[in-house]
């Protein structure tokens, strides 16, 4: 009796804190060592991490990424090895994370799906920063890549975040991928044109840009006879960065052409338009 009635007093108390601090001190002590310690080698190598990918000319995207998936890997590691070391049990720790991951992951698999779509997009380079394509509706300069989302920066200056998934899934352009790209663009004239000074015409014009290739060629095909107008087609061959000064160029100059040599230019009619027009 007197036994229980002194741990109920102050100095019992005392004694028995004492006691489970002096039984407890080593384990406490030793891991906060083990996670002080652990936090300076886990960015230790990090960064000898970090080194290696840059020296091996590793894709920047891709190794940021992956040095932040080691990081918080062996953060998570350094965490059960601390807890376990306080003596906590790890296995119902372990089945409680599982739990926890498999409901988080019922909950976020539009998330998941654009995280597996990055991780694509890393590894695969359907594109990288700096390059200009055109996916799921959108045109754009690739300004980053994200582990769940592509930041596109539009040639009006708008930024649109694109998901990871659906990019990673559906039809990509890269017009980056080769240095030069082909513009191709349309004329439509009145029948009363003659076809080959037409052509020659257009020619002149494009071979005369100081910007259109002539390796490859540039062409001037006829490109169909509808019921009312000669379409031309027009290809010029330009670089990635002159495709849009040569577009509206060479309309504009094949424009000034055609009215000094007298031909009748009409609006070109698409063939959806004609086709909608006919069944309505």
């Amino acid at each position: 009796m007197e036994a229980k009635q002194d741990f109920f007093t102050m100095e019992g108390y005392f004694k028995s804190f004492s006691k489970v601090l002096l039984d407890y001190s080593p384990k406490l002590i030793s891991a906060i060592v083990i996670f002080v310690v652990g936090i300076y080698v886990i960015r230790f190598i990090n960064k000898m991490v970090k080194k290696i990918m840059v020296k091996r000319n590793v894709d920047p995207t891709l190794s940021k990424f992956l040095a932040d998936l080691l990081f918080w890997a062996l953060r998570l590691l350094l965490f059960v090895t601390f807890i376990s070391k306080l003596g906590i049990e790890t296995s119902s720790f372990v089945a409680i994370l599982g739990a926890a991951g498999l409901a988080i992951g019922m909950s976020l698999q539009g998330s998941l799906s654009n995280f597996a779509g990055g991780m694509l997009i890393i590894l695969f380079k359907p594109f990288k920063v700096g390059d200009t394509i055109e996916a799921q509706g959108v045109n754009g300069t690739v300004q980053e890549i994200q582990i769940f989302v592509t930041k596109l920066l539009t040639a009006n200056n708008q930024t649109i975040f694109v998901p990871n998934g659906a990019l990673s899934n559906g039809v990509i352009t890269n017009f980056s991928v080769e240095g030069n790209r082909r513009a191709d663009l349309v004329f439509s004239l009145s029948y009363d044109t003659n076809i080959k000074v037409a052509k020659d015409i257009v020619l002149q014009v494009m071979l005369s840009h100081p910007k259109v290739l002539h390796d490859p060629t540039p062409t001037v095909t006829v490109r169909d006879l509808t019921d009312s107008a000669i379409n031309l087609s027009i290809r010029p061959w330009a670089k990635n960065a002159d495709i849009g000064v040569v577009t509206s160029d060479i309309l504009e100059n094949c424009k000034d052409a055609f009215e000094k040599a007298g031909i009748v230019t009409q609006p070109y009619v698409r063939e959806s338009s004609i086709q909608k027009k006919t069944t309505s």
